[in-house]
């Protein structure tokens, strides 16, 4: 038996089309867990589509004792808990009725819906012909075998054997009924490494513009999809292609032909300084890693400039940090990003190009940047930025070596002075005490005092009380 049948999920999802058949229903897997079956992938969900209405699913499931959801009972979608997973979690699957859609007014989700009996008129609904095959498990069981089990009404198989993405139907149909299924287009193309049918291109192409109409938050959550599944460069190439990415992220197609410095970025302009980096972003990576690899430039097109000075014509692009994280922070709010995933976001572009200046660094300044929260997202970035240009890595070898040997009491010491201690010796609480207590750490970190005692008298002798004035500004 092949492993996958042994899943525990591929097993919720047989039995219940089992369930549905046992009670005269027609049932079967459906989307793309045939494409991923018939790929030689292991699916990570099992969908079953079925000619029970909603009132018929819940009502069969309920009467054996299976707790039930109607989450989109008005789309014909049931979720049906049976079974546990590996980690034993209950396993939810979904069971969506056979549908005809009507209009799509909204461009996002049709006006209603008529359940259907047959197969055949659920496929044709769906967006791509290879998500628009069904398997009969009871096949597949019988016969050991997936391809005798599968049901394809639109070629659905031989675009998988040919490498291709191509709507079902009519192609602007399909993207008019839901403007995301563009975006879907591109993520499976990168993620499949398939071309998409020319026809289904040009579609795209003509109905980008109206992109807008999907909520920020589904764009957010396709985009974050293609950039964390191994294929972010194809991805946004094929969103640049299709005039998508000018739609949702025209920030970053700005970064077309904006030059760099040749000795610096020998790979050429910052677009292609940012897909070579994107193709190395491994499949799985964190999200905050993958947009803050995206958008760390985002601020070079604004900033170019060419600096003429000194007889010799040189590439500068002064602030394109502190640019770029403004820009940055726009985007971010438009694509409602949490608090939580701007703050890294933001954070690694802002820090990106302090490695360069690590040499350079006192050791408190080398300490304080090493407890940058997730500075392993830093390190992996600033890997990515060297190996996309010059190729360069001997401080990220440092700073890695440094950060996975250096215990947290090293780090991040349990300091020797807090405001409690100034208090307690005089010091008048204000907007001083910050720069006070900043550089007794410093003094800390650097291992000029060691003790709490040579602390306090350290910070005696600098910012002499009361006035916690340094003595040096107080002249």
């Amino acid at each position: 038996m092949t492993v996958w049948m042994e899943n525990a999920r591929y097993r919720a999802a047989r039995d219940i089309v089992r369930s549905l058949e046992a009670k005269g229903h027609t049932a079967y897997f459906a989307g793309g867990c045939v494409r991923d079956l018939l790929l030689g992938s292991e699916p990570k969900d099992f969908d079953v589509a079925t000619s029970a209405t909603p009132d018929a699913v819940l009502r069969i499931f309920a009467e054996l004792g299976r707790k039930t959801y109607a989450v989109g009972a008005h789309f014909g979608v049931v979720l049906v808990c049976l079974g546990q997973d590996e980690a034993g979690r209950e396993i939810a699957t979904e069971v969506a009725t056979f549908r005809n859609d009507g209009a799509y007014t909204d461009g996002r989700r049709p006006d209603a819906v008529q359940f259907a009996t047959d197969a055949r008129e659920d496929v044709v609904r769906r967006d791509f012909t290879i998500n628009g095959m069904l398997l009969d498990p009871g096949v597949l069981e019988r016969t050991g075998e997936i391809d005798p089990a599968v049901l394809d009404f639109v070629g659905g198989r031989e675009d998988l054997r040919s490498g291709i993405v191509r709507a079902i139907g009519d192609p602007r149909v399909r993207f008019a009924e839901d403007k995301l299924r563009m975006l879907r287009a591109v993520r499976f193309a990168a993620r499949l490494d398939f071309r998409i049918d020319p026809a289904t291109m040009r579609a795209m192409q003509g109905l980008a513009r109206e992109v807008d109409q999907v909520s920020c938050e589904r764009i957010r959550e396709e985009l974050t999809r293609m950039l964390t599944e191994g294929h972010a460069r194809r991805a946004m190439e094929l969103m640049d292609e299709a005039g998508l990415l000018a739609e949702v992220l025209p920030e970053a197609v700005r970064m077309h032909g904006v030059e760099q410095p040749p000795e610096w970025h020998p790979e050429g302009d910052v677009w292609t300084h940012t897909m070579i980096l994107l193709e190395h972003l491994e499949p799985g990576c964190s999200p905050t890693l993958a947009w803050g690899a995206l958008l760390h430039d985002i601020g070079k097109p604004a900033t170019f400039q060419i600096d003429r000075s000194g007889g010799t014509e040189r590439i500068r692009f002064s602030g394109h940090v502190d640019v770029g994280v403004r820009i940055a922070e726009t985007m971010l709010r438009r694509l409602r990003f949490s608090n939580d995933d701007t703050e890294q976001i933001v954070a690694l572009i802002k820090h990106h190009m302090r490695f360069g200046d690590v040499p350079e660094m006192r050791e408190s300044t080398v300490r304080r940047f090493l407890r940058l929260p997730k500075f392993d997202e830093h390190l992996r970035l600033h890997w990515l930025d060297c190996t996309a240009c010059h190729g360069r890595l001997g401080i990220w070898s440092a700073m890695k070596a440094r950060y996975e040997a250096e215990p947290e009491e090293v780090v991040r010491p349990r300091l020797l002075v807090t405001g409690r201690d100034l208090i307690a010796d005089g010091y008048q609480p204000g907007p001083r005490f910050k720069a006070i207590l900043e550089a007794a750490e410093d003094a800390q970190l650097e291992g000029v005092v060691h003790t709490a005692e040579q602390a306090m008298s350290w910070v005696r002798e600098r910012f002499p009380s009361p006035a916690g004035i340094p003595a040096e500004a107080a002249r």
